[in-house]
């Protein structure tokens, strides 16, 4: 059953009418209803591409946290093959925040590495919800150095709230193992590409998108700090997160204008957990297109070509 979200209130009255129709339909196979449950569907799509036009950065924070929307295990499974996964940061554990493994994405050999959130209450609370521990980015720092040393592309994808911030994480030196981990990033001698699915939090996704091409889904969102906690940090009050959803120019469409971002990938009218499937292989096509403009560059060019990349951050402005 489809989860509506709160803005989604009137389509979700015009669905579910359109819905019991046909289960009346189906219970009493005289009773036809066709003509009247297509009205009721061809008003649902005007209202859905109502709704979508114009999404405010609020809204599209609400898209791309659904629960429905395709994660990081489902982009694996569809889009690459002979999936290997490669487990622990041989040093403490293994996070199953962050999966990641050797695969192939059409004939390509490649090290996909991602952040999975789950997708019902006992996979979210194994995965953290998305929310890597300091073995989590240690981890990536040793899938990275193993795909530098084979000379093996690196695919990331983003998809958390932000790094864990618990006690033990601290404890374990989290600050740390995320700065390794965007140098890392930096350092690797082998194309880079990273496509923000769902929610790029802070430093737990630049640890990962440090890269020499970062697209975002086109209702993902990326940013220093959630809209709640720079609500509460700038007006004691997270209930002014639309204000700071406004502010903090997430979108894909202000950080593609802002330089941060390379790309925008379509999605499905309504968003990704509406049509999984095409979401997927949008960005699978991405993927496959980013890592065709890098190939046959140089160890040294895919390095200055990164550094240059973020170091030049903040040289177009909002006036521009």
């Amino acid at each position: 059953m489809t989860q509506y979200m709160d803005f989604e209130k009137p389509l979700a009255e015009i669905e579910g009418k359109a819905e019991e129709l046909r289960a009346l339909a189906r219970a009493n196979a005289e009773m036809d209803v066709t003509e009247e449950a297509a009205a009721l569907d061809t008003k649902a799509r005007a209202i859905l591409q109502d709704l979508y036009k114009s999404l405010s950065p609020w809204r599209k924070c609400q898209v791309a946290r659904h629960p429905e929307r395709p994660h990081c295990i489902d982009y694996i499974n569809a889009l690459f093959t002979d999936y290997t996964p490669l487990a622990g940061d041989r040093n403490f554990a293994d996070d199953h925040a962050v999966m990641g493994g050797l695969a192939r994405i059409g004939d390509k050999p490649v090290m996909v590495i991602g952040h999975e959130k789950g997708n019902d209450t006992k996979s979210r609370i194994e995965r953290n919800f998305g929310m890597a521990r300091p073995e989590g980015y240690r981890k990536a720092i040793r899938l990275m150095d193993l795909a530098d040393r084979f000379d093996l592309p690196v695919v990331t994808l983003v998809d958390t709230p932000g790094a864990y911030p618990g006690k033990g994480a601290e404890e374990r030196g989290q600050s740390e193992a995320i700065a390794r981990a965007t140098e890392k990033c930096l350092q690797i001698g082998v194309p880079l590409v990273s496509v923000i699915i769902g929610e790029g939090g802070s430093g737990g996704a630049v640890a990962f998108a440090t890269a020499n091409r970062v697209a975002m889904l086109e209702h993902s969102v990326y940013s220093v700090i959630s809209p709640e906690g720079c609500a509460s940090i700038l007006w004691k009050d997270a209930e002014k997160m639309r204000e700071a959803a406004e502010a903090l120019r997430l979108t894909a469409q202000d950080l593609k204008n802002l330089g941060v971002i390379d790309r925008i990938i379509a999605e499905p009218m309504g968003g990704a957990h509406r049509d999984p499937a095409t979401s997927i292989a949008s960005v699978g096509k991405a993927i496959e297109a980013m890592l065709e403009d890098l190939s046959g560059k140089e160890r040294d060019a895919l390095i200055s070509d990164r550094r240059r990349k973020f170091l030049g951050l903040g040289s177009k402005g909002l006036a521009a």
